[in-house]
């Protein structure tokens, strides 16, 4: 007798079905075997796809990347340096064989030396010991000690060199900016630190960024800003007093100069119109003399030529000049004999005015 299994495998569910409950032609609920199954075959494949997903989201994540405006990125292939990825959507190979370090090129650095900045306003304090162990503290070339704060402000010039020439880029600049500005501020004196901060911000500047240049640094120095500087606290007022001693000096210096410019120079001109004078009155006086000497000279030779004539004139010519100075005069023959005395003639006494009587003997 042949079984026709198919229908009693059917007669077994309906059974099985009346037995619990249910109705003919309703399905049978699913069992707790089955199930567990199903969860399981859906478990496994569940976690397939996100292992798919999470693997593609690793891969696409690491072969695509984005470098900003600001930035570049520089690529290393096992370790090794590559390439520089310009800003914008750029791709790699996966991690593992390619990394990226992206580099703010464009974006100023800046390195604080013997002051802290306070935060959220434009105000700084000098660095305690307790706070930093830099001190602003520097020997000047007179032999004096000044607070020297600073400010050093780069970018990054060359990433590669950056990265990869030096091993702390960071401490090497702050080691060689304290070297370079104690060397420049060693060279001026005190007053030159205190006044000229411009000065000396531009030669430390100079001098810095040879430096880490030499050193392969890759960093550009933007500029180096010096804050106040000044003498040490404890000192400050004896400072002052030096300073103030020092003005009244050049201020006494000043106000000689300016009485020596006064009478210096006038004495020179003084004396130099002196000298004129006296150049010009020799001058003269030779002149006249000169002039006096041909004039004998030609009066000598018109003598020689008629020495009568030449006596009688000169004689003549003497005595028009003296008679109208002489006043009243009288004139008497010198044969006149038995004169008597001329007592009270013209009005006028002897005793008044006795040169008012004149006696001439006519030659």
């Amino acid at each position: 007798m042949n079984w026709d299994w198919e229908k009693l495998r059917e007669n077994q569910q309906k059974f099985e079905h009346k037995r619990e409950g249910g109705r003919p032609g309703m399905p049978r609920p699913p069992q707790l075997d089955e199930l567990l199954k199903k969860f399981k075959n859906f478990k496994s494949s569940g976690i397939f796809l996100v292992v798919i997903v999470l693997v593609v989201l690793f891969f696409g994540s690491s072969i695509f990347f984005q470098i900003e405006q600001d930035e570049v990125g520089v690529i290393q292939r096992f370790g090794k340096y590559s390439r520089i990825a310009q800003p914008g959507l750029n791709y790699k190979f996966p991690s593992g064989i390619e990394k990226v370090t992206k580099v703010k090129v464009k974006r100023v650095y800046k390195e604080e030396f013997g002051f802290q900045t306070v935060t959220g306003s434009n105000n700084y304090r000098l660095a305690s010991e307790s706070a930093s162990q830099e001190t602003p503290l520097m020997l000047t070339g007179d032999l004096n000690v000044a607070v020297v704060p600073w400010i050093v402000q780069y970018r990054i010039a060359n990433p590669q060199d950056y990265l990869f020439k030096v091993k702390d880029v960071i401490a090497i600049l702050r080691d060689m900016s304290e070297a370079t500005m104690r060397t420049v501020v060693g060279d001026r004196s005190i007053n030159e630190v205190i006044s000229k901060r411009e000065e000396i911000a531009d030669a430390a500047k100079e001098v810095l960024q040879k430096e880490m240049d030499t050193a392969e640094s890759g960093i550009n120095i933007v500029t180096i800003e010096m804050k106040k500087t000044n003498v040490p606290e404890p000192v400050q007022s004896s400072f002052n007093e030096v300073n103030q001693a020092i003005q009244e000096k050049e201020q006494t210096i000043y106000k000689a100069r300016e009485e020596y410019n006064k009478a210096v120079p006038l004495a020179r001109g003084e004396a130099k119109r002196v000298i004129k004078d006296a150049e010009g009155y020799a001058i003269d006086r030779i002149n006249r003399s000169q002039g006096d000497a041909a004039k004998f000279s030609a009066v000598y030779k018109a003598y020689a030529k008629a020495k009568d004539v030449t006596k009688k004139r000169l004689y003549l010519e003497s005595m028009l000049e003296i008679f109208p100075n002489l006043g009243t005069k009288y004139i008497i023959d010198a044969e006149q004999k038995n004169l008597l005395p001329f007592l009270n003639m013209g009005g006028v006494t002897p005793s008044a005015d006795p040169q008012n009587s004149f006696l001439k003997k006519s030659e």
